[in-house]
């Protein structure tokens, strides 16, 4: 019982505090005792989630719908994770946006859906079987959209109806195989191994549920942006305030990885994919994705759409690394999860940053930056370099063990082209991020050194770019601890029987 009060206290927390501001919009006279009160109600949701994640694991039924459908509850391993790195980077993107937004309109519009999407992403890591998932995965597309539609300019009017119309789609893509799943007898509660190889219901129609399945895969990997539904991805992230991109990027579009991981993992189970067309298909699609994107990233000279093409391939690293379906390639897929979380994160503040203090969007405008702004352009450059996957930086640690997983899976063709890939997106990634570092810092002699002035950001900008760049350097020093309990989850998700 303890488990529900802390849970609904993290959930409804932010959703109702966020429903305050709404219906009190520029009522606050005191920013600052409003930016304080905000970061409150975002410690505290991750004081209470933090809680939750220190106790043993659990379900609870919070509400039934039906006799058949329940709104039902989750602690596991991936809950722990999902959830973990949610709140964390939502409380320092939250900080950073108390000084960004100050010269953006309708700020409490903001920060108002700001908190109800932080609520709403806390049920959603915590969802313990379909129903759940399916209606705050919804919810989550619906509360953040008004991020996306912030300026309320015909650009981002025109992204904003364009990140629903894909969102929406790509959900009812997955509500099919829900309804499958459902009347197969398989959307009761998760579990590790996949609770459908328990069942014979579906062994006379397998070509109907490898069919559902497909359909799920894309309809959720809509969210994650993979190829042939990842076109709002770089339309949205451009017209977002730099806040609400990052949290996009390195946030929302995992919430398609967590959907794919509890779908094949927990429900259905990976062996019942293993060496059909659905594997070989999905895999396909993930690794143009990854080309795809690089390739897309390196053309693109706005730096926000560079780094959001930069997002729709490395996410389909994830997505690669969970359809081999072996230990080693989960667990470069787990790990990729948290780094690409942190660095991406990172990236699109850093990008804000510039933004704020001077107005350039463009690469060809960066010029020279890092004489001015050294402290944000060190941070774009540590990160890009984990992006990258140089050591000993966290990014060279997930793709280790994606091309490891992807050589060890015996899958003929994709056993190596996988790997092949991975490396040409690096040396893409490598082409598109580390360029813009080097003529920050070694802008040449047609820079004019004499008008050189100082543009760093306020610490409440600088301290989450800082705490982001510490966190993707130091998991690549210092990985065991991580890696243990990742290798320990992708072996449970696998194999089953493990959490």
């Amino acid at each position: 019982m303890n488990e529900m009060y802390l849970l609904g206290a993290a959930i409804l927390l932010p959703i109702l505090s966020g429903l305050i501001l709404l219906f009190h919009q520029d009522r606050w006279k005191e920013r600052r005792i409003k930016c304080l009160l905000i970061f409150f109600v975002m410690a505290l949701t991750s004081a209470l989630v933090v809680r939750l994640m220190f106790l043993d694991d659990y379900e609870l039924v919070f509400w039934k719908l039906t006799d058949t459908l329940e709104i039902r509850m989750r602690m596991d391993g991936l809950t722990r994770l999902f959830a973990g790195m949610t709140v964390a980077a939502w409380t320092l993107g939250g900080v950073f946006a108390f000084e960004y937004m100050k010269h953006e309109e309708q700020e409490d519009r903001y920060f108002g859906f700001y908190l109800i999407v932080m609520g709403v992403l806390v049920a959603l890591d915590h969802a313990g079987n379909l129903i759940t998932l399916y209606l705050f995965f919804e919810m989550m597309t619906l509360t953040s959209l008004p991020m996306v539609l912030h300026s309320l300019s015909h650009e981002a009017v025109m992204a904003g109806l364009k990140y629903l119309f894909y969102s929406m789609a790509g959900a009812f893509m997955a509500l099919f195989g829900i309804f499958y799943l459902y009347a197969n007898g398989a959307g009761g509660s998760f579990l590790p191994g996949g609770s459908l190889r328990f069942l014979s219901s579906w062994r006379g129609s397998s070509g109907m549920l490898l069919f559902a399945l497909m359909l799920m895969l894309v309809g959720f990997g809509t969210k994650a942006g993979m190829f042939p539904m990842h076109g709002w991805l770089p339309t949205a992230h451009p017209v977002a305030p730099a806040p609400a991109s990052a949290v996009l990027s390195g946030v929302i579009t995992k919430s398609g990885v967590l959907a794919i991981i509890r779908v094949l993992y927990y429900t259905v189970g990976p062996e019942v994919i293993r060496g059909t067309w659905v594997q070989n298909t999905w895999m396909t699609l993930t690794l143009i994705t990854v080309f795809m994107g690089s390739m897309m990233a390196y053309k693109e000279r706005l730096l926000k759409k560079r780094l959001a093409y930069s997002t729709v391939s490395q996410v389909s690293y994830i997505l690669f690394g969970l359809s081999v379906l072996n230990e080693s390639g989960v667990a470069g897929a787990l790990s990729h999860f948290v780094f690409h979380c942190v660095v991406k994160n990172c990236l699109f503040l850093a990008a804000g940053a510039i933004i704020y203090r001077t107005g350039k969007k463009t690469v060809s405008e960066l010029t020279g930056i890092g004489k001015e702004m050294p402290v944000t352009m060190w941070c774009f450059t540590l990160v890009s370099i984990t992006l990258v996957g140089i050591p000993p930086t966290s990014g060279f640690i997930s793709k280790w063990y994606l091309a490891e997983g992807a050589l060890e899976s015996g899958i003929g063709f994709y056993s190596w082209f996988g790997p092949v890939v991975l490396l040409l997106s690096a040396m893409l990634t490598a082409g598109y991020l580390l360029p813009i570092s080097i003529k920050a810092f070694f802008p040449g002699n047609e820079y004019d050194y004499g008008r050189l002035e100082k543009k760093e950001p306020c610490l409440l900008m600088t301290v989450p770019m800082v705490l982001f760049t510490a966190a993707a350097v130091l998991f690549g020093m210092f990985p065991a601890p991580l890696l243990e309990r990742l290798l320990e989850l992708a072996s449970g998700l696998v194999k089953g029987g493990g959490i």
